[in-house]
């Protein structure tokens, strides 16, 4: 059986999903498929992979050999920078739809809290997403307020082309603000969260406020040392640390699947990758065994605030985590 969370909004939502960031456009129909046979029903996008199509085609497929209903499958997907003014999100959230050839996303979500001046999807080719078509320097901000593109957002539930709406990357008083005139709550925050970044008021705040937190990059540094990262390439991997290992051992799991219990026991949802199979099924097994308090604890007493994902790297003109 399925382990889920319960949104805002009455919707069902499985607590262990199978995140598609870096999956190859030419292997991502074939990935998708893998993970929903394997008994994957999420699958987290995002306009910004460029393979929302491909790994739409995943998921027809096993609809189509019976493996799955349309209604046993949750799919994410995320409305990109330059598309925040009114017209752009009913425009992007329609392009989604059809890219994923499903009928409907069952979450849209705000990608980043930063508007970017509009580029034709046409032109705006990977890996040109913080920057201008040209590649030759950063997109400049584009003044559009974020009660502009939430109406819209609504609207597109209102069309029946999206089940439910959230934000990623939002701290607690964007949150704040936006529930201060959201017709529609947001259903979920996904934000980066790991031992390294626990973030403990913004996970109680959302919490606290009926915001269900997904959680991006679990395993900490691993997501972001083939990206070169500075700081993922001088810290310890978290699977390293002895408090994960210990913990692992103990309970005879891997530390990847004590990470993600880590989070998934506290009720935030984690949408692991991997090329690995083997490495597949133990993720999508971690909601079977609970840690004690104190291992949850010591676990998080490895935080040291430090946020991998982090746009001012591409652009002091993106500061918004700071």
């Amino acid at each position: 059986m399925v382990a889920t969370v319960k949104l805002n909004n009455g919707k069902s939502m499985p607590l262990v999903g199978y995140g598609i960031w870096k999956v190859p456009r030419e292997n991502a129909a074939e990935s998708v498929y893998n993970a929903i046979k394997l008994g994957y029903r999420h699958i987290d996008g995002a306009y910004d992979y460029t393979n929302s199509r491909e790994a739409g085609q995943g998921v027809q497929r096993a609809i189509a050999e019976g493996i799955i209903k349309r209604e046993d499958i949750f799919v994410t997907s995320k409305l990109w920078n330059n598309y925040h003014k009114k017209q752009h999100v009913q425009e992007m959230g329609q392009f989604e739809v059809d890219a994923w050839g499903i009928g409907y996303l069952d979450l849209y979500l705000i990608h980043f809290p930063i508007s970017l001046k509009y580029i034709a999807h046409s032109e705006l080719n990977w890996p040109c997403f913080w920057t201008d078509k040209e590649q030759t320097k950063p997109t400049p901000l584009d003044p559009t307020p974020l009660s502009e593109t939430w109406a819209a957002m609504e609207s597109l539930v209102d069309q029946g082309l999206v089940r439910s709406i959230g934000v990623a990357n939002f701290n607690a008083q964007l949150l704040y603000d936006l529930l201060s005139y959201a017709r529609i709550p947001p259903a979920v925050n996904q934000v980066e969260h790991h031992p390294y970044l626990v973030q403990p008021n913004l996970i109680k705040m959302c919490q606290e406020s009926g915001i269900t937190v997904t959680a991006y990059s679990s395993f900490g540094p691993q997501s972001f040392i083939e990206l070169n990262n500075t700081d993922a390439l001088k810290v310890e991997p978290l699977f390293a640390q002895a408090s994960v290992a210990r913990v692992a051992g103990k309970h005879g799991k891997t530390p990847a699947q004590v990470l993600l219990r880590w989070a998934t026991q506290r009720g935030i949802v984690v949408i692991p990758k991997s090329n690995s199979v083997d490495r597949l099924k133990q993720n999508l097994e971690s909601t079977d065994f609970d840690l004690a308090p104190e291992e949850i604890d010591e676990i998080a007493s490895l935080d040291k605030r430090l946020r991998f994902n982090q746009p001012s790297d591409i652009s002091p003109q993106y500061r918004i985590f700071d």
